[in-house]
């Protein structure tokens, strides 16, 4: 018997693949009504013979992190979705965001019951990586929560 091959939508997962730096626009929240600007970093890496993601995150605000996370990316072929599990230094239950790719852009959807959660990805420019994450109580009305862009090193 053969090993399992990742699949075409495996092989989607390299385009998180490297360090990426760059600028967080956070915008005003609960967690800081100001908003402010942040520097953050992803390092991301193929793992379990390509099928899977393993993303470290790293946010700093005036040189000194503020924020860490671990995301866990992976392709159901059967469905032709993905799924990321997030874990953060805020010590919640882990999140799952479920989504797909549509071109080059991933948008991923968590729901937590009182809230709902919009990732996007979009690697449409070559070497750039723009992120956003938006909120909604209702799944109508979506409130921007950060905007980052991200350059590979």
């Amino acid at each position: 018997m053969s090993r399992p091959q990742p699949t075409p939508g495996h092989a989607k997962l390299a385009l998180f693949v490297g360090t990426w730096t760059g600028t967080e626009n956070m915008y005003p929240s609960h967690w800081d009504p100001e908003g402010f600007v942040a520097e953050g970093c992803n390092t991301g890496r193929l793992a379990l013979n390509g099928f899977a993601l393993i993303n470290e995150y790293e946010q700093r605000r005036d040189g000194e992190v503020t924020f860490t996370g671990h995301g866990v990316l992976t392709y159901d072929p059967r469905t032709d979705q993905y799924q990321m599990t997030w874990f953060d230094c805020l010590g919640t239950a882990p999140e799952m965001f479920v989504g797909k790719f549509e071109g080059e852009v991933l948008t991923l959807l968590s729901d937590r019951g009182e809230a709902q959660a919009r990732l996007t990805y979009d690697f449409r420019q070559a070497g750039r990586w723009l992120g956003r994450m938006e909120m909604s109580t209702d799944g109508k009305f979506w409130n921007t929560l950060f905007e980052s862009e991200y350059e590979r090193g």
